[in-house]
């Protein structure tokens, strides 16, 4: 059975993905509520420390992980952030990561793999001189590694577009079926192309186009997921309802109106932004979007980034705050994930953490590959060793 540890582990989605045929020897998170909520979920038996990566020690870890996983914070590389990048203090906290990792290499316990999630504002961010450190430090490792840009909304209605790093240390044998000769459509997308671009000398070599295959085409709409009698939320009353499309464009009023003709339920998702009115004035819009998907789901910070909905029946209009439930649907989390009671908390949770089913199908296309091809390598030395 494989085993990993998972960092930046938050309400241990990662494990989700993975599945119950990996074995979690160690996780972590900075957060005590999310803490709470993953022991919840996955139990208290050991495995969980709450507190500052930094301050991580490898006596802590136990065994020899196949796969380190680390969702590092992305606030600094988001395009909605303040640009401060790796030297930012929360995306920052990548290079206490990495320590973590050499800590391991050293005493001879190194991962077979490691992956890095993040948001894509990581391939530009300072001119792409941050993507081009994190190459550098799985290539300073001895790692060979490869990119993926992989949108969460090709298994779940929600867009959700982020950045994966995967590294495999140089002794693991790697199928060539694993690797394309070049970037193909749709994870190496052209943005991804430009960064590797700026990426050059032994990181470079270092290099890899990860292969794996497209999912079979989704099947479940954002209109599937969405509960008739949510508790987290309430519907909004008419009035506010009416407010709210009176916030719309003409343009946005004319999507809610085809909505109305489409003959079945048709859920869009709301977001407020400031706009210029005809006259130059600055005033705050609602923008919907009826494309069958969420957008990417935010960390509210303030309330702005939570999103609103609105559902059409026909002539029937309601609206309301995107259910803490629906939060966990649109992340692939299955009903018995047991979420946070506060729906800022199991806001904060989903938003913050990465989708279930694309960590499961790198765990399926690339890590358990991996895995059983170098076990099938270490056998014969296990059978000479015993005779």
């Amino acid at each position: 059975m494989p085993s990993f540890y998972e960092f930046f582990a938050g309400g241990g989605m990662v494990r989700a993905g993975l599945g119950d045929e990996w074995t979690c020897l160690f996780a972590n998170d900075f957060d005590a509520k999310k803490g709470m909520t993953y022991q919840r979920n996955w139990g208290a038996d050991g495995e969980l420390h709450i507190g500052d990566v930094k301050q991580v020690k490898t006596k802590q870890l136990r065994g020899e992980p196949d796969l380190v996983w680390g969702s590092f914070p992305c606030q600094d590389l988001s395009l909605a952030g303040a640009g401060a990048g790796l030297k930012g203090e929360r995306s920052g906290t990548f290079y206490p990561f990495w320590d973590v990792v050499k800590a391991l290499i050293a005493e001879g316990r190194g991962p077979k793999i490691v992956a890095l999630e993040n948001v894509c504002g990581a391939l530009t961010s300072h001119e792409g001189r941050d993507f081009e450190a994190i190459c550098k430090t799985f290539a300073d490792a001895d790692y060979r590694y490869g990119a993926l840009v992989i949108n969460a909304s090709l298994f779940v209605p929600q867009s959700r577009p982020r950045l994966f790093v995967i590294g495999v240390r140089a002794d693991v044998e790697i199928d060539p079926a694993l690797l394309s000769s070049g970037p193909i459509a749709p994870f190496h997308t052209a943005a991804l192309q430009r960064a590797f671009a700026g990426v050059q000398g032994k990181a470079l070599e270092k290099m890899l186009w990860w292969n794996i295959p497209t999912p079979p085409r989704r099947s479940k709409t954002f209109a599937d997921l969405i509960e008739e009698n949510p508790t987290s939320v309430v519907w909004h009353t008419p009035a506010e309802t009416e407010h709210l499309l009176k916030m719309m464009s003409p343009v946005n009023r004319d999507k809610v109106n085809v909505a109305k003709r489409a003959q079945r339920r048709m859920v869009g998702g709301v977001y407020k932004r400031t706009r210029l009115d005809e006259k130059g004035r600055k005033v705050q819009r609602a923008e919907v979007r009826f494309d069958e998907i969420a957008g990417c789901l935010r960390t509210p910070a303030g309330g702005s980034s939570r999103q609103v909905i609105v559902v059409v029946d026909g002539d029937k209009v309601r609206s309301r705050l995107v259910s803490a439930r629906e939060t966990a649907r649109l992340m692939g989390l299955d009903e018995n994930y047991v979420l946070p009671k506060n729906y800022n908390e199991a806001y904060h949770l989903t938003g913050d953490g990465v989708a279930v089913d694309v960590v499961r199908h790198l765990a399926a296309h690339i890590f358990e590959p991996l895995l059983g091809a170098d076990r099938q390598k270490e056998l014969p030395r296990r059978e000479r060793h015993s005779m």
